[in-house]
């Protein structure tokens, strides 16, 4: 079987370059310890060689279908995988114990579903929308709908889902128009389309839990007017019975890539029947929403961390293996042909898919840390420290992994050449399954916007520089080593340029020119995040250049930690430069991205 990830990598980052026993010391987690951790990992790897692995091409050749009478027809697997990580805890597992979980950190979770992810893509996605759905219930529901839904969903019977767009509001929701009309205090009659509906009603589940944004009669415009209600397809009876809910499949859509992952079109209330059950209080749907869509952002970044380390994994065994060509020193052509391997430009590509993969899930396991350490801490000042960093590091964790994650498929495709574009080998479903994580939960446009138009200026500045104060604590554990003190300078000095940078943009805000201050968030964020990965990079290269220097690694394994310190250094050659052509741009006052004669368009 292929290798998809290295367990090796996950283990450092979890015991050394983001240390799991912290969290151990809180009562949330109490219960746990190191070791456990890592043996859950471990079964969470072997499921996914089991179970997920084996699947991944045959779910991309044989995708999910419509079959015209209103249901989706998936692998014959499918059932059988989303059961079997039921059964391990693999959906509920993050659940708080009187809910039905197990109570484990994200930073567990996560890693667990990154093995999924980056085994068999298009199946974590069930997995991952049934327990953001569940969490959604636990957090705003009754106890009534949590004893009645979540129960079933945890158990892998009833599938979650997210019901948002429609089919003329993408991601504006100010614009949505499912109605719903008042019968009882808590239930409603819910009437609309809905569209791109992950996971929605396929046959691998019995039933299906649609956590969908409505507009009550009479509501408020915009996203105030919006409400949240559970849409089950079968609505439960007081006997315990099910009764068709007049929710129908109208279709599936067929994607280039994730073809194994149902994406639908479901229309409520076509007969006058379909009844929805609010959650929460009224006009909050959205504020509420936005606790799964968060969630949902940085695992749509991991899972493109995931996809980009399973592409790289896959090319590098191939550029180990083949033999191509001599270097360019080698005159004789009577010597054998040697492993591309060891070709300059080859292990430029290399170097540049480790980077991007394995600096993306470093960063996101820090957001699955804060994430645990915000639920679990008690301190007030400590809790919003930990709440305000992962607010303004949601928006970079989504993008720059799924952006720079088809850059690095797209390598993976390159070093392969012209096999690398045939079915024959997993590269080229790697790219195509990357490109949607670009556009879930909002594109990159709109993660930009949110960074630069409300994460920077969040509670007057507070959130960037509590970030600022944590990249410079690694800068300055990283300047004691002599190898990686270089990268720290540069580092600081990016600091410096992101302050400056700021400072002029501000400008725009000040005049109320807002369109200006935003037309370039995208570069904004693409600056950011270079920084961002590049102090993930340097956390790992200082903390394998202390365990090198302290002599607690076995001499036969060196290679590894030297490994991050040599892509470290690489990172900051390639890579950070392109900081510099973000600020340029930035800093640059001409206006030719938001004006109004279209006609140059033609």
């Amino acid at each position: 079987m292929a290798k998809y990830t290295n367990m090796e990598f996950l283990k450092f980052l979890l015991f050394n370059v983001h240390p799991i026993n912290q969290l151990f010391k809180h009562e949330r987690f109490a219960h746990l310890n190191e070791e456990q951790a890592w043996m859950m990992i471990e079964s969470a790897k072997q499921l996914a060689d089991l179970e997920f692995a084996p699947y991944f091409k045959e779910m991309d050749t044989t995708p999910a279908s419509y079959d015209g009478k209103g249901n989706v027809l998936t692998h014959p697997a499918l059932k059988k995988m989303i059961n079997t990580a039921a059964e391990q805890g693999w959906i509920g597992g993050s659940a708080l114990f009187e809910h039905g979980g197990m109570q484990l950190p994200e930073m567990i979770f996560g890693t667990a579903h990154h093995l999924f992810q980056a085994a068999n893509n298009g199946v974590q996605g069930y997995l991952g929308l049934s327990a953001g759905a569940a969490g959604l219930i636990t957090s705003f529901g009754t106890i009534q709908q949590l004893e009645q839904y979540v129960p079933k969903i945890y158990a892998g019977e009833w599938q979650g889902t997210m019901a948002l767009t429609e089919p003329q509001a993408g991601s504006s929701l100010t614009d949505i128009t499912t109605a719903a009309k008042p019968l009882t205090e808590n239930s409603y009659l819910i009437k609309g389309q809905k569209i791109f509906i992950s996971g929605g009603q396929h046959e691998a589940c019995s039933n299906f839990i649609h956590l969908t944004l409505a507009r009550i009669e009479g509501a408020p415009a915009g996203v105030k007017g919006i409400s949240l209600f559970i849409v089950p397809k079968f609505r439960p009876n007081k006997d315990g019975s099910l009764e068709y809910n007049d929710v129908y499949c109208a279709g599936d859509f067929q994607k280039m890539g994730q073809r194994g992952y149902a994406t639908t079109h479901l229309s409520f209330g076509d007969n006058n029947d379909c009844i929805g059950y609010l959650v929460g209080e009224p006009h909050k749907g959205l504020s509420y929403m936005f606790q799964m869509m968060n969630g949902a952002r940085i695992s749509v970044g991991l899972c493109a961390a995931s996809v980009a380390m399973a592409a790289y994994q896959a090319s590098l065994q191939y550029c180990s293996e083949r033999p191509q060509g001599r270097l360019p020193g080698e005159k004789d052509p009577s010597k054998p042909p040697v492993n591309i391997i060891q070709h300059a430009d080859i292990q430029r590509m290399l170097f540049t898919q480790k980077a991007i993969s394995e600096g993306s899930i470093s960063l996101g396991i820090e957001c699955n840390k804060l994430y645990d350490l915000y639920h679990a801490c008690n301190n007030e000042e400590e809790k919003n420290k930990y709440f305000l960093l992962l607010e303004i590091l949601t928006p970079i964790v989504k993008t720059y992994p799924s952006e720079q994650g088809s850059r690095s498929a797209a390598l993976a495709i390159q070093t392969l050449g012209g096999y690398g574009f045939t079915t024959d080998f997993p590269v080229q479903q790697h790219y195509r399954d990357l490109k949607i994580m670009s556009l879930y939960e909002g594109t990159t446009g709109i993660q930009s916007i949110d960074l630069l138009g409300r994460k920077v200026l969040m509670e007057k500045g507070k959130a960037l520089n509590l970030l600022l104060d944590e990249i410079q604590f690694t800068i300055t554990s990283a300047s004691q080593f002599e190898t990686i003190k270089e990268n720290a300078e540069t580092l600081n000095n990016e600091l410096s340029r992101i302050n400056w940078t700021i400072k002029h943009l501000n400008k725009y805000l000040i005049e109320g020119k807002i369109e200006k201050y935003l037309a370039d968030a995208t570069v904004f964020l693409e600056m950011m995040s270079y920084c961002v990965i590049g102090w993930q990079w340097l956390k790992m290269a200082t903390k394998a250049s202390e365990m090198i220097q302290s002599g607690e690694i076995p001499a036969n394994n060196k290679a590894f930690y030297e490994g991050k310190i040599h892509t470290c250094q690489f990172y900051f050659k390639y890579e950070m430069p392109h900081t510099a052509a973000c600020a340029a741009t930035l800093l640059d006052e001409s206006e030719l991205t938001f004006i109004a004669n279209f006609d140059v368009f033609h």
